[in-house]
Parts: structure tokens; sequence; C-alpha cells
């Protein structure tokens, strides 16, 4: 398959990023990391959302990749970064083809609710393991990538660099994913399931199969979030993070893998200056933000693009 100018653009911009990253002060270069690695877990939100499925329960894969790493560090004195994640992926991997079974036979409210339960389990039992630091969590150790340590300034720019490589191959991933078969079959499921298996498509297996590599894509997104943030909690695993996932699929749309980054951005800017400015109404802030993204723009931002676009 050919590379789309869709593809070109993001490829651009994604370079774009990382080398304004030596122009950005450190508190952006963080806020930057940690918002694309969210944004991740927000595209596994956004494939099961274009499959008809909504998912509050995006925060169990989060924390499973956020404290595989934290613990790969800690318990098993692994320091690379890619081999923590890696840890990460095959843990949620594994889990994920457990749990899909179970839930892929699920719809609407019932999904919902089935994938917060799962979620609010592990944060039980992480709140009540003090070996792992209850409620207070622990701290990812020092890593490095390859063998090769960055200096004490240089941690910040090589995050960034490294969420970006890893956002640049998932997206082009899932720009390709979304056009292929199964992709659009997820679309097919969504407006009918009946006729989808008339014309001889199980609908179990494709869902089976989207809901793994959303739950997995989650996964790296947690294990970025766990290297960026230097710490893991249970609140990673808390139906409030998982809420703020759907939030920001809401707010980017399922239009293109673009929105997820673009609305990821914005929502950390916005909840950032929201807390500096007014501290007891950031809340009321974000709240009002998704309620004019509803009344206006219901398909999510990604919607100005594509009208711009018909209207040109």
């Amino acid at each position: 398959m050919r590379v789309d100018k869709s593809e070109y653009l993001i490829m651009g911009a994604f370079l774009l990023l990382a080398g304004s990253a030596f122009f950005l002060p450190n508190w952006l270069v963080y806020l930057l990391a940690l918002a694309l690695a969210k944004a991740l877990v927000v595209q596994g939100v956004v494939m099961l959302m274009r499959a008809g499925l909504v998912s509050f329960g995006q925060g169990l894969y989060f924390c499973i990749g956020g404290y595989a790493v934290g613990m790969g560090g800690v318990f098993l004195g692994i320091s690379d970064a890619l081999l923590l994640i890696l840890m990460g992926l095959g843990c949620s991997v594994i889990l994920a083809m457990v749990l899909g079974l179970l839930l892929t036979r699920y719809r609407e409210i019932f999904f919902a609710m089935l994938t917060l339960a799962f979620s609010m389990i592990l944060y039980g039992l992480l709140v009540r393991s003090h070996g792992l630091g209850s409620t207070d969590g622990f701290n990812v150790i020092r890593w490095s990538i390859l063998g090769w340590t960055p200096a004490r300034g240089q941690v910040g720019i090589t995050i960034l660099w490294m969420t970006l490589a890893f956002g640049l191959v998932i997206a082009l991933f899932l720009n390709r994913y979304f056009r292929s078969g199964i992709g659009l079959a997820c679309e097919a499921i969504r407006e009918n399931e009946v006729r989808v298996e008339y014309m001889g498509v199980s609908r179990q297996r494709v869902l089976y199969i989207n809901y793994v590599i959303a739950c997995s894509i989650g996964a790296i997104g947690g294990s970025l979030s766990a290297l960026v943030a230097g710490h893991v909690d249970p609140e990673m695993a808390y139906w409030a993070m998982s809420g703020e996932f759907v939030f920001i699929a809401l707010l980017g749309g399922t239009g293109h893998v673009a929105a997820p980054f673009i609305a990821a951005v914005i929502f950390a800017l916005v909840r950032t200056y929201a807390v500096e400015h007014v501290p007891n109404a950031w809340q009321m802030i974000l709240g009002i933000t998704l309620l004019l993204i509803i009344l206006f723009l219901p398909k999510g931002i990604w919607s100005l693009f594509t009208r711009k676009r018909r209207t040109v």
C-alpha cells in the first residue's frame, strides 16, 4: 500500500515537533511527552468506539503497562526502557486475550461497566499491596536505551523523542488498520452486526482482535507515561483516569488517527492553565469545554479540518 498524503502530513508533524523540542521549556517538553503517551491510550478507546463500544476501563491496561515498567526496574533490575515497554506490552496482551473472550460478548452499557469493573478490581488490589507502595505507589528507576543512559538535562528531550517515535509508528499503523478489511468491518459492526454475520464475517472474531490491539496500544501508552513521570500509583487504574481517556476521545473525535494526539495536547494545556489560574474550578472549565464541543462540534475537533476541506 502506497504512502498517502495523510501519512506524509503525520510524519511531517511528528518530525516538526521532535525538532522543536530543543526550543521548548522543560515543563512544556514534559507536558507534551505525557500528553502524547496518554494519546496512545486514547487511540485504543477510539478503536473500540469505531466498533460501537465505549470502554471506561482502559485505565486497566494503562496501569499494567506502567506497573510493568516500575516493577521490572525495581524487582528485576531491568533498566532498558525498550525492554520494560515490551514487558508491559506482553503482560497486557496476555490479559487482553483472556478478558477479550468475555468482554466482546457484551455491548453498550454492559461492555462499559464490565471494563470499568475489571479496572477497579486492579485498583483495589494495588491499594492493598503494601509491597507496591499501596496508595502512594513507587518511583521508576533511572532508565537507559540500548545501554545509553541520558544525562539529567537530556532526559526530557529523550523521552519526548521516544514517545514521538512510538506515536508515529502506531499512528501510521492505525491509519492503515482503519482502511483495512478488519478496520472497515469494525465500522460495519457498529452500524449493523446482523448484516455483517450474513456477509460471512465473524463479528466476535473481529471485535476480539480489535480489543486486543486497542489494549496493547494502551499498555504502550501506560509504559511511556511511567517513564515520563518517573512514578506509578494505583490512580492509573482508577475510574477517573479511564473517564479522562473517554473525555479526550470525545474531544478529538474518531475521524482520523491524528485527532487523539491533538485532543490530548489541548486537554493537557487547558487543564494546566485552568489549575494554575482557577485551582478551585478547573473541573468546571473542563466540563464546559466538553459541553461546548458536544454542542457545536459533535464529531470532535477533527471535524473542523474535514469541514474546511468540504468547503474548499
